[in-house]
């Protein structure tokens, strides 16, 4: 009851709830999770490069603006969303269970400039290509959707709410230390982690519009007609939150995402992140997605699912 009573309660307005006290009513949404995940494989990041291989041939106004579409043709590839994602994680993984800033910072710079040379022809935007190149360490106040793109390991290691929004925030601030970009990092890393956790759609939606103040009342039919290709995370996430909580499973989310054009890959990395925490990830994307990214991508995922499966167990 006590559960059921603080659901009605924060959907009604009546009460603010940080992430850790929602999954006080999380055990009332334990059976939808069990039952929708089921048959699913989660592999906590393959979410978001699929989103980004798929989405990736129709960025830059592209989209069909429809769901129906083949998910892989010609130009069908990873980009800079899947590099960062991994090179995000690979920091993480390294910095351990209980990081600390200037460590996690430092590891964060220095593994995104290697992945990012290593992969220096990904697509990416000119602001964080020369800062990839440059000596210089230091942040340069974007706003941008890279911030988003690239979080969703922070959404996946932590076990509270409040360490999970303090390392996104941290992904964040290596570069894109706006507070918008910021605010991008941590919201899409909140819902991964409520979403993770068995809370429902409409829990989520209430918490990031009264956290985040990001405007989720519009529907997916109203965004298509006018949205635009644009790089800022507050024109890109909560188009992706939107497209999450609309979608009725993952592949749904998936097309949604695709149908609203935009900077489609990052878009669509974005809300398919989401959508397989509250999902689980089709074993046929699975495959589809893995043999699409290269050993050493590959090499990060398993060491990530590894110390996952070994922090539960401890």
């Amino acid at each position: 009851m006590l559960e059921i009573l603080l659901a009605r309660r924060f959907l009604l307005g009546k009460c603010r709830l940080t992430g850790d006290q929602l999954c006080v009513i999380g055990s009332y949404y334990k059976n939808r999770s069990n039952e929708t995940i089921r048959g699913k494989r989660c592999e906590n990041m393959v979410g978001a490069m699929l989103g980004d291989i798929i989405g990736s041939r129709f960025e830059f106004d592209r989209s069909p603006k429809t769901k129906e579409f083949d998910y892989f043709g010609r130009g069908s590839m990873y980009t800079d969303d899947t590099v960062m994602t991994v090179a995000v994680a690979d920091a993480l993984l390294e910095a351990g269970p209980s990081p600390k800033e200037k460590k996690t910072k430092e590891l964060l710079v220095r593994k995104m400039k290697l992945w990012g040379k290593r992969y220096i022809n990904a697509g990416y935007g000119v602001r964080f290509y020369d800062w990839l190149l440059s000596d210089d360490e230091s942040p340069y106040g974007s706003y941008g959707n890279g911030s988003a793109m690239r979080v969703s390991a922070a959404g996946w290691l932590y076990e509270t709410w409040e360490q999970t929004r303090t390392v996104a925030r941290w992904t964040a601030e290596v570069t894109h230390n706006h507070p918008k970009g910021i605010k991008g990092a941590e919201a899409t890393a909140s819902v991964i982690w409520l979403a993770r956790n068995g809370i429902g759609k409409e829990e989520i939606r209430s918490y990031v519009e009264q956290e985040y103040h990001y405007d989720l009342s519009r529907t997916c039919d109203e965004i298509r007609p006018n949205y635009y290709h644009v790089e800022s995370c507050q024109k890109t996430v909560p188009e992706a939150i939107i497209a999450f909580l609309e979608g009725e499973n993952f592949e749904d989310v998936l097309r949604t995402a695709v149908s609203l054009g935009g900077d489609c890959d990052t878009l669509t990395d974005i809300s398919c992140s989401m959508a397989e925490a509250y999902y689980g990830l089709p074993e046929e994307l699975r495959r589809e997605c893995v043999a699409r990214i290269e050993e050493d991508m590959l090499d990060v995922l398993k060491r990530f699912e590894e110390k996952r499966i070994a922090r539960k167990k401890s």
